[in-house]
């Protein structure tokens, strides 16, 4: 009797021994209990895409796990695995879109400890820069956030004048943009005569448009149905909307500005 007395307060020592260690490193919280990035204070983002995941790096995050291959052209079609689903539970941070299709299986999948954070997907300079001001104080990291702007303004200014130095002529083009592209537009400081989409042009649109005469007409490349406008004469030029797999943000205006520059030469 003696010795399982002893036995079993020893047991007990040890218990509390190891209550007290693990006690110091968990307060309970989700977010500081061994959540990858947890030990360093940096937030855990799960994204649905890479646009999501570039507005969260810009903003200042580290530690981000896309959801939706690079490699999958049109993102909305993306149906999200276990594994996915997985990642979003253990999450501190989702960023989704409203118009994903999957937006419902994210919110129900995300863990009781993870902030739902609805992005405005729009590459328009302005709406970027508010997004991003936004992320960087719900993360904690708007020194980040800041700088990030800082250079993205100066960059964006540059490529606006570059894109401008090769106006056929002098002239601003004139365009037809698809909705989601008319970031692209401003870039270009071109004049937008009409827009399309996200529906299929219709017959009644096409004559509109044509009649129009536009130098450019951008289109989406993550929609496109192929030549918009064909017989206007109009030069297309892809524009894509989501970076890659670095997540960055300042590509997709790099390659918009190649793009425009490149189509004005040939027009």
């Amino acid at each position: 009797m003696a010795r399982t007395r002893v036995r079993i307060t020893s047991l007990l020592a040890l218990s509390a021994v190891l209550g007290l260690v693990t006690g110091c490193g968990d307060s309970g919280d989700p977010k500081s209990s061994g959540a990858p990035g947890a030990a360093k204070g940096k937030p855990v983002v799960v994204v649905t895409t890479t646009w999501e995941g570039a507005f969260a790096k810009a903003a200042g995050a580290e530690d981000i796990k896309v959801i939706v291959p690079q490699s999958v052209h049109h993102a909305p079609d993306y149906d999200p695995k276990p594994s996915d689903l997985a990642a979003v539970a253990a999450a501190d941070f989702v960023l989704y879109a409203p118009f994903e299709p999957y937006a419902a299986k994210i919110k129900e999948a995300a863990g009781s400890g993870a902030e739902l954070v609805e992005v405005n997907l729009d590459n328009d300079p302005a709406k970027v820069t508010a997004e991003v001001e936004r992320l960087g104080a719900l993360f904690g990291t708007e020194d980040a956030a800041t700088k990030w702007k800082a250079g993205f303004k100066t960059e964006y200014d540059r490529l606006n004048q570059d894109v401008r130095a090769a106006w056929p002529g002098g002239k601003a083009p004139s365009v037809v943009s698809q909705v989601f592209t008319a970031w692209a537009a401003e870039l270009a400081g071109a004049t937008v005569a009409g827009t399309y989409g996200p529906e299929a042009v219709t017959p009644a649109q096409l004559a509109e448009l044509s009649s129009k005469k536009p130098d450019l007409v951008l289109d989406n490349a993550h929609m496109s149905t192929g030549t918009v406008l064909p017989d206007s004469g109009a030069e297309q030029v892809g524009i894509v909307n989501y970076p890659g797999d670095e997540l960055d943000l300042l590509s997709v205006y790099r390659d918009a500005a190649a793009g425009l520059k490149k189509a004005m030469g040939a027009s």
